[in-house]
């Protein structure tokens, strides 16, 4: 298995084998050409070559090898080497072909101001090797192909440099995208549980409460008037299938994407305001229900929200008030529907611990409820007696 190191000494070995190749095939092509004649003579008797010209061959190839590592050092020492062949008088001109690879090789390096520079150097060596190569007899348009070449080779360096960082950019863009895009994964994941873990809290905590009550009744009907503890314990199964009904629907949201039929949504809504207040009436507690207002479907997130605290609230009435009343004001306003619930118990926060001496979430999760739908909520003892709660949320489709 390639370690990351491996990966880079890779990546980094690739361009230098391709280098030497480069320098290799120029080297032999100059050779090759050289010997063969091919290509127009600097002049009519050129020199043979010999030691000095299969040495400044092999500078070529070296120089070639080097030419991404060290780009400006590699152009100067590829124009003093045509100078060299044009000054020995060896035969073809491909020689020339050098210092235009280095000229691109900077260009596509180190930007357009580079690769202008190189390609200045590169035209005026390439006009010094032909006056020194011809002198008078120097043949017509050369010049202005030697111009032509260098700004050739330097423009496609520059258009590759450009291209080659538009796409490392676009690289980077897409990787953070990715990264961004996977944050945004965990986050609504984590918001998810959350909120699976809320609507779970507030189901379980309203059922086990009111069984919790029923059966202390039926307990104390099975003593007193056993022909009445029937109620009660029906009471406790309606709650008991209710509940498991609502976790149903809960944890069915998690299997949604492998049976679409199951509901994305748990149940709850103002719609089933009554089954709420059901199990408050059998538990000895008597609701007073207020409706301020036209009473008004509400949207699906403001809906589910009033309904769990509510429910929430009514739980914490059984739990922790020892209430004997309870008030539940419903004010239905243009641009939000205000809740209140306050009872005639003790006043002990619902926040502080429960029965079995575990902190309590109730107060917490109802106030996350409002908030994330940008709504108020407070919660507290209230001045004349007893715990009040109050929210206020927002309904901006139906301001």
């Amino acid at each position: 298995m390639q370690t990351p190191r491996m990966l880079s000494a890779v990546r980094m070995a690739a361009p230098v084998l391709t280098d030497a190749g480069v320098g290799v095939g120029v080297a032999v092509l100059v050779l090759a050409a050289s010997a063969a004649g091919v290509g127009p003579p600097w002049i009519s008797s050129p020199r043979p070559l010999d030691a000095v010209a299969v040495g400044l061959v092999g500078v070529v190839a070296g120089a070639l090898t080097l030419r991404r590592r060290y780009p400006i050092s590699v152009l100067v020492v590829l124009n003093a080497v045509a100078l060299a062949w044009a000054a020995g008088q060896y035969p073809g001109r491909v020689i020339m072909l050098a210092p235009l690879i280095a000229c691109y090789t900077l260009a596509a390096a180190r930007g357009w101001r580079w690769g202008l520079a190189g390609a200045v150097v590169t035209a005026l060596s390439a006009l010094v090797a032909v006056r020194v190569a011809f002198g008078a007899a120097e043949p017509a348009g050369i010049s202005g192909i030697a111009v032509w070449m260098a700004a050739t080779a330097g423009a496609a360096g520059t258009a590759v440099g450009y291209y080659r960082a538009l796409l490392v950019a676009t690289r980077v863009q897409l990787a953070r995208e990715a990264q961004a895009r996977e944050a945004q994964a965990r986050r609504r994941a984590v918001e998810e549980r959350l909120r699976i873990a809320r609507e779970l809290h507030d189901v379980f905590g309203h059922t086990m409460a009111t069984i919790s009550v029923q059966a202390g009744v039926g307990i104390h009907l099975l003593q007193t008037r056993p022909g009445q503890a029937v109620e009660a314990l029906t009471t406790i199964k309606q709650i008991s299938d209710q509940g498991l009904t609502d976790v149903k629907a809960i944890l069915g949201v998690l299997r949604a994407d492998d049976d679409p039929g199951q509901p994305r949504t748990p149940r709850g809504g103002m719609d089933q305001l009554e089954a709420l207040l059901d199990p408050v009436r059998a538990a000895g507690v008597q609701p007073q229900l207020t409706i301020h207002g036209s009473a008004r479907p509400l949207p699906a997130a403001v809906d589910l929200a009033a309904y769990r605290i509510i429910q929430e609230a009514l739980t914490n009435v059984l739990r922790h008030a020892h209430a004997r009343t309870v008030q539940l004001d419903l004010r239905y306003e243009p641009s939000q529907v205000v809740i209140r619930i306050l009872d005639d118990g003790t006043a002990v926060s619902p926040g502080q611990a429960d029965s079995n001496g575990q902190d309590g979430h109730g107060i917490s999760g109802m106030r996350e409820r409002a908030l994330a739908l940008s709504g108020q909520f407070t919660a507290g003892p209230h001045p004349d007696g007893g715990f009040q709660v109050r929210c206020a949320l927002p309904t901006p489709d139906q301001a």
